[in-house]
């Protein structure tokens, strides 16, 4: 009974298993429909394998696109970083090379550079040559002796009061650390006497300062014209001489200036070749230098 039982039950497998059981049809659309929602379809047929290898076909599709992307993108850096080899890197690295105006750039900032210098040393050349100057000038004195190139010191009331009033004068002006004024007389005749005046002091520039001495020796109605720079002599700095009308003829003004004095002498009938002559022997003979 078992046995024929178990008989029954195979010949029934094996009929069933005879049977062509047929498959039920999926369009095509549905699938596809189905495989682009991203739902997992379970069926008969292998619908995900079929899934699958249309995304690789996608991948391999896509790549080229990327690297097509990715190299394009590589050579727009390279571009900008300026590399050979990449699209305008030949350019970028020729222009970081200096070329002709670069260079004629460089030979003008050299030039300029070395004009500058030489327009410094030259400053301090100049500077160092007025501070000797100062220096052996700046310590002077101014005496009166009582004979001097021939004239004898005027030591009459009249001429010791000119001389003071032409002293308080140009001190006023000038603040000298020590006025001076002396008058001489010349034997020859009281008509050719000499007058000087003036005073010692620290002179920054002595031109300058001897110019306003000029105009202080001047009067509205009797300027100091026709002024001329002279021979200063040995003991250097500047010299000028210019003349002034009087009654009868003109008077003729000359003075010194260095960095350690400042005078201006008065002369009566005589040139101013003649006058300047003479003061340089005054000068020698009354100025001198610690």
């Amino acid at each position: 009974m078992s046995d024929a039982r178990r008989s029954d039950r195979h010949d029934t497998a094996d009929t069933e298993a005879g049977k062509t059981t047929p498959e039920p049809t999926v369009p095509a659309q549905s699938r596809q429909a189905t495989a682009e929602s991203g739902a997992i379809q379970i069926t008969s047929e292998p619908i995900v394998l079929h899934q699958r290898a249309g995304r690789d076909a996608d991948a391999v599709d896509i790549t080229p696109a990327l690297n097509a992307e990715h190299n394009a993108g590589g050579a727009e850096l390279n571009s900008a970083a300026g590399e050979p080899g990449a699209a305008g890197g030949g350019e970028a690295v020729r222009s970081a090379s200096p070329g002709p105006a670069g260079r004629r750039s460089s030979r003008r900032r050299k030039v300029v550079l070395g004009a500058v210098l030489a327009v410094a040393v030259a400053g301090v050349a100049a500077l160092g040559s007025v501070g000797l100057r100062i220096v052996q000038q700046k310590d002077a004195t101014l005496a009166t002796p009582v004979e001097v190139a021939g004239l004898t010191r005027d030591e009459s009331q009249g001429a010791q009061a000119t001389i003071e009033y032409l002293r308080t004068a140009v001190n006023a002006e000038i603040n000298f650390a020590e006025s001076y004024g002396v008058a001489y007389a010349d034997p020859a005749g009281p008509d050719r006497s000499v007058l000087l005046f003036g005073g010692t002091t620290l002179v920054w520039q002595p031109e300058r300062d001897l110019d306003r001495l000029f105009e202080l020796a001047s009067e509205e109605n009797s300027p100091v014209a026709d002024i001329r720079e002279v021979d200063a002599g040995s003991l250097g700095g500047i010299m000028k001489c210019g003349t002034a009308p009087i009654d009868g003829g003109e008077l003729v003004f000359c003075g010194w200036a260095d960095h350690g004095s400042i005078a201006m002498g008065m002369f009566a009938g005589r040139s101013i070749d003649e006058s300047a002559r003479l003061l340089r022997q005054i000068r020698n003979a009354v100025q001198s230098r610690d």
